[in-house]
């Protein structure tokens, strides 16, 4: 399989592991946390999925303690327990850093490792960003997600028989894992059902009634999802402006290529002919865009007020108010809801995300940008 060097991560990952003492790069399974860890010239790795090297860590602080350098620690979430020790290591043995690889997400793992508050940095690692590619892949990376196996599979068809057995070892072998104990098919049907709610408003009572469940069942099935990096709950930005505003959140599938399996969309005339075209590319975009600004996922948001008037992605940064808007259009005209949102948001600018290639302004601060020319560095000076 094709090596794809991952810049970007490398170089922010590199930038955590000068500043702290240990580094904790999160995200779902088979999204490339190992390959990008070994990037790094390390001196020891513990892999916890590996019983020899789990065997090794049954008496950790005799394996840990007298070794110097760069320690990678893979799947952590799977021996929790090592936290405390990490931090005693961390405080006495200046000459150890650690590089921490979990499945579980921030949350999760925050959880366990509260007594690293002040010397561990955690980055979110996701697929493959869209320049991580020449630019004629972007298709191939919406159509298939941004995972390495499924994007550099040799064909279409591989990619999607990768997926579905994917999602079959995520749903048997993972969430079991991680302590679950939920029968892999209920979730499966779960998570093939919320797919049909991709891109829309979360109402728990809603998604109850049509599973056959109670609103606490759903809130728990969501939760396991969003913390193992399968979905994005995207809040609404609240302010008082004296207009009604929507509160319920937004749902997303993360990698659009397990949405399209989900959906049973297997290929790229399946996606141009069917009805979730519109908003499979506005997941796809959202997603990458969310990855360029650099903010954590509780710190984006969108907005949409009783009378129609929306924005689909909203962010602060340099003190001022950022926004933008997904459009799967040939060339995005300017809208009445767009200059509500820049008007009440009192947005410094707005982008329009489309799929076309031409930059050009739609008035003074809101302008078209093409999808391929979304930065990896967001640029805050349009």
């Amino acid at each position: 399989m094709k090596f794809i060097k991952r810049n970007t991560d490398l170089k922010e990952i590199q930038h955590y592991l000068e500043t702290f003492p240990a580094v904790a790069i999160l995200g779902a399974r088979q999204c490339g946390k190992t390959t990008i860890a070994r990037e790094f010239e390390f001196d020891h790795y513990f892999d916890l999925e590996n019983p020899v090297d789990l065997s090794r860590l049954d008496n950790p602080k005799l394996a840990l303690e007298n070794i110097t350098g760069l320690i990678i620690i893979d799947e952590i979430q799977l021996k929790p327990d090592l936290f405390p020790l990490l931090r005693y290591l961390i405080d006495n043995h200046p000459k150890q850093k650690y590089l921490i690889l979990g499945s579980a997400s921030r949350d999760l793992i925050r959880q366990s490792s509260e007594s690293l508050a002040g010397r561990i940095a955690y980055y979110e690692l996701g697929g493959f960003r869209i320049h991580d590619f020449t630019m004629k892949n972007n298709g191939a990376l919406w159509m298939r997600g941004g995972y390495p196996k499924s994007v550099l599979a040799h064909s279409e068809t591989e990619s999607t028989e990768w997926r579905e057995q994917y999602i079959k070892t995520f749903l048997e072998r993972d969430i079991p894992m991680l302590g679950i104990r939920i029968p892999a098919h209920t979730l499966r049907r779960f998570w093939t059902m919320i797919s049909h709610y991709h891109g829309q408003l979360l109402n728990h009572a809603e998604l109850g009634r049509s599973f056959g469940i109670s609103d606490m069942t759903v809130r728990k099935y969501l939760d396991i999802l969003e913390s193992t990096f399968m979905i994005r709950i995207l809040q609404p930005w609240h302010i008082n402006i004296g207009k009604r505003l929507v509160k319920r959140p937004k749902i997303y599938l993360r990698d659009s290529g397990i949405f399209h399996t989900l959906t049973s969309i297997e290929n790229v005339d399946q996606l141009h002919s069917n009805p979730k075209l519109g908003v499979s590319w506005e997941g796809f975009a959202l997603e990458a865009v969310c990855r360029s600004i650099g903010k954590q996922p509780n710190s984006v948001y969108f907005w949409r007020t009783s009378n129609g008037a929306e924005l689909d992605l909203y962010w602060q940064a340099k003190g001022q108010n950022w926004g933008v808007e997904f459009k799967y259009a040939d060339a995005p005209k300017l809208t009445k809801s767009m200059k509500i949102a820049n008007e009440d948001l009192n947005l410094s600018h707005l982008w329009v995300v489309y799929p076309g290639t031409d930059c050009y302004s739609l008035t003074k601060n809101i302008s078209a940008l093409p999808f391929e020319n979304v930065s990896s560095t967001w640029d805050y000076s349009n």
